[in-house]
């Protein structure tokens, strides 16, 4: 790829991790990395192209980190997911940033397909390391509540960084056992799933 495309998309990174996307402009864009409007404009053809070429390459920086780890128990597995998904919010932070705050409500657009497509693969990360195929329905929800809180930590630790990041990532694979455990009084798969992770002494306390 052209390291001068690499150069703008990475700005506009930055300019998206602070402001909404519609508050950004060709000429903001062009400003911050000093370069020609006409640049700019080679590459992409406006802002939307612009931020679509954003998400993407920040996309694609996330799921090459979330490649699943294949070696130990299912949980320690699992705890290689959240570990490297911070990775990518320390070193990515404005990438981080747009892709939490960006797009809108409606996943048939094709902003808001990329960041479902985004916030979906952490949780597939996590049931490819449980080889779980399909979740049913109350293990998906369980997962897609806990994305939720996975990337608001992530948010609030970039804002504050007052909690140390090994702390963090263990609070929430805490988080995500404790929400198994609950999920399987609803569904005896998932449950299945807790009663794993107890047998293999990966559970320290869960109370309740």
């Amino acid at each position: 790829m052209d390291q001068r495309r690499d150069e703008l998309i990475a700005t506009a990174l930055e300019l998206f991790g602070t402001r909404s996307p519609e508050d950004v402009s060709i000429d903001d864009v062009a400003a911050t990395a000093r370069a020609s409007r006409a640049l700019v404009y080679h590459y992409f053809g406006g802002t939307h192209e612009l931020y679509l070429a954003a998400l993407g390459s920040a996309a694609k920086r996330l799921s090459a980190l979330l490649e699943a780890a294949t070696d130990g128990e299912p949980l320690e597995r699992s705890r290689v997911s959240p570990r490297r998904y911070f990775d990518f919010v320390e070193s990515h932070a404005a990438g981080y940033t747009a892709l939490s705050r960006g797009g809108p409500a409606d996943r048939s657009s094709e902003v808001g397909e990329i960041i479902d497509g985004i916030r979906q693969l952490l949780p597939d990360r996590i049931l490819r390391s449980l080889d779980v195929a399909t979740p049913r329905p109350i293990l998906r929800v369980t997962l897609r509540a806990w994305m939720a809180a996975v990337e608001t930590a992530g948010l609030e630790w970039l804002e504050h960084r007052d909690v140390p990041r090994p702390q963090l990532e263990g609070l929430l694979i805490d988080q995500l056992v404790a929400m198994f455990h609950a999920a399987g009084r609803h569904d005896p798969d998932t449950g299945e799933l807790f009663d794993r992770f107890v047998q293999e002494g990966m559970v320290r306390e869960v109370t309740g």
